[in-house]
């Protein structure tokens, strides 16, 4: 349970300390943001849990892969704030539309071949 907590206060920290660097500096921010740490640490403790190099190898591959249809909703969102729509609402609306690219590229990626 410690390595847990310890695991869960590391990972927290990362996104907290983005948010802190993007409310000060908004392009730096969206630098730090993009970088995969997330996956990186996922990685690692996945890893460290197990010592099996083919997990990691395919945590890393379905992760390339689910990058994909997440894209869009980087486009989508600023294009809705600044098209009037409420922030919530354009929040919404653009993790909507991901979920709905989640789920066809679910259904698409076995006929392409792509394991996940």
């Amino acid at each position: 349970m410690l390595y847990f907590t310890l695991k869960a206060a590391l990972s927290g920290l990362l996104a907290a300390l983005v948010a802190e660097i993007a409310r000060r500096y908004p392009g730096w921010g969206g630098l730090v943001a993009s970088l995969p740490l997330t996956a990186l640490m996922a990685m690692v403790w996945t890893f460290r849990d197990t010592r099996d190099a083919a997990k990691l190898a395919a945590l890393s591959q379905s992760t390339f892969w689910f990058v994909i249809p997440s894209l869009p909703l980087f486009v989508i969102l600023p294009v809705l704030i600044r098209g009037g729509v409420s922030v919530w609402a354009a929040l919404a609306i653009a993790c909507a539309v991901t979920v709905a690219l989640y789920a066809a590229f679910f259904a698409i990626a076995p006929r392409l071949g792509i394991t996940l």
